[in-house]
């Protein structure tokens, strides 16, 4: 059984509220879940200390038995220090330029260094 750390949205229309679980990873999102582990208010402001709460003892042992943190549950474990913080990209992979683009970039590049160089 592969166990997910995520959200599990709760709260009124337009007022989200999330728990964060440990849960079998097919599983819906807010269906069933093993351990509630921590909650997440984006309501609030960024430096308010109750947006995001942490069980730390019990994410260290789930980290441990191999649970998997998704990516926005990664990055709060990252700023807890209980995980290395991940690697946010600016842009994402899919949609960088293909090869052919890149070629194509990589000319035009060298043809506007070639017209002013002479010059």
């Amino acid at each position: 059984m592969s166990l997910k750390i995520r959200l599990a949205r709760g709260g009124a229309k337009k007022r989200p509220f999330y728990s964060i679980v440990i849960a079998d990873a097919r599983s819906p999102r807010d269906g069933r879940f093993i351990e509630k582990v921590g909650t997440y208010n984006p309501m609030l402001e960024r430096d308010h200390a109750e947006r995001v709460t942490l069980k730390e003892e019990r994410l260290k042992h789930w980290l441990g038995v191999g649970a998997q943190p998704t990516e926005r549950v990664a990055r709060f474990l990252g700023n807890a220090g209980l995980m290395a913080k991940p690697e946010i990209r600016e842009t994402p992979q899919k949609s960088a330029p293909k090869k052919k683009a890149q070629e194509r970039a990589k000319a035009a590049e060298e043809a506007a260094g070639a017209a002013a160089g002479p010059a």
